[in-house]
């Protein structure tokens, strides 16, 4: 039996669609291999949620309680990260990677990265 690298083709309303190596799709990158595997890259939600975040720290900066720069992250920011994740299934260390990143923007809120202590 001859076996073949390719997926089999989607078929949507009649039409075949043709698998390519990459797609982007709802910040999720979806790669065709040897077997079917999704994927999950959140470098672009990681990238979007720290460009957010470092736009409202910038401008209010130290300035500003933490209560009130929590709530704005919480509304502003934290939606471009988890954007996508409640359709894709997780591991661990996908977990791991969005936590990390929400870790750092805390390390730089309190200041636990200066080089001061």
């Amino acid at each position: 039996m001859l076996r073949t690298n390719a997926c089999v083709d989607i078929v949507v309303a009649g039409h075949s669609i043709k698998w390519e190596m990459s797609a982007n799709t709802i910040s999720c990158c979806i790669f065709s291999k040897l077997y079917k595997i999704l994927v999950l890259l959140f470098k672009k939600n990681k990238a979007g949620f720290l460009k957010s975040f470092n736009r409202i720290f910038g401008k209010i900066g130290q300035g500003a309680s933490e209560e009130m720069l929590f709530e704005l992250i919480k509304l502003k920011c934290l939606p471009i990260l988890l954007y996508g994740t409640d359709v894709c299934p997780m591991n661990s260390a996908d977990r791991h990677s969005l936590q990390s990143t929400i870790n750092k923007i805390v390390y730089k809120i309190f200041g636990a990265m200066s080089k001061d202590l």
